[in-house]
């Protein structure tokens, strides 16, 4: 898929339906708070939530005291729900409209979370679009956070194809600089009670 028609299928989705109505939404983000936790993120750590849309863990960040907090997204619809949500919070993240392959970041993180933005892009140049972009972004002694579909979760999500992974893809993806520190399963509930297999992949970037 074309970065535009990425970008305008993403759109449609959100400008049609509303947070419940979509099947990665999550009331409590639990396993990617946790390992953020796990990473020592300080209040002060600079966090990006890669493909964040309108997705409630900003939220869940901003109430647990982290100060720096940037969301990307390829679709400004989602991003204009979270503000909504957020109302006069939403003064303190930073809103980034992007497609993630594309995007040049303007300045270094010391966490990279994404959940779900990954196992979109199929095509290996895509992916490695995706790698440049974290290592561009990712401090030295940074961490990242990947969740996806495991091996044995959806071959699709909201109509597109994706690939699906395990910690040993991720690693092998990132290649060399980044040390795998924590993986895991969670199975997610969708609001119409299906279940989701996914896996989350965390790393410490090392050079």
């Amino acid at each position: 898929m074309t970065i535009s028609g990425r970008a305008a299928h993403w759109q449609n989705v959100y400008e049609r339906k509303g947070e419940r109505e979509v099947s990665w939404f999550q009331e409590s983000p639990s396993p990617s708070l946790e390992l953020i936790a796990f990473a020592d993120a300080e209040p002060t750590s600079p966090i990006v939530d890669v493909g964040g849309g309108a997705a409630r863990l900003v939220d869940a960040l901003l109430t647990a005291g982290y100060a720096d907090l940037t969301v990307l997204d390829l679709s400004d619809a989602a991003l204009a729900a979270s503000r909504a949500r957020l109302g006069a919070a939403s003064d303190r993240v930073d809103w980034i409209v992007a497609d993630v392959t594309t995007w040049r970041p303007t300045r270094n993180y010391d966490i990279w979370h994404d959940r779900a933005a990954f196992h979109f892009l199929n095509a290996p140049e895509e992916q490695a679009a995706y790698v440049a972009c974290v290592r561009r972004a990712v401090q030295i002694g940074g961490h990242v956070i990947i969740g996806t579909f495991a091996i044995d979760g959806p071959e699709k999500c909201s109509g597109l194809p994706v690939t699906r992974h395990s910690a040993d893809s991720i690693t092998a993806l990132l290649g060399a600089g980044f040390t795998l520190t924590d993986h895991r399963r969670h199975n997610h509930t969708t609001p119409w009670q299906s279940v989701q297999n996914f896996q989350f992949s965390s790393f410490i970037r090392s050079y």
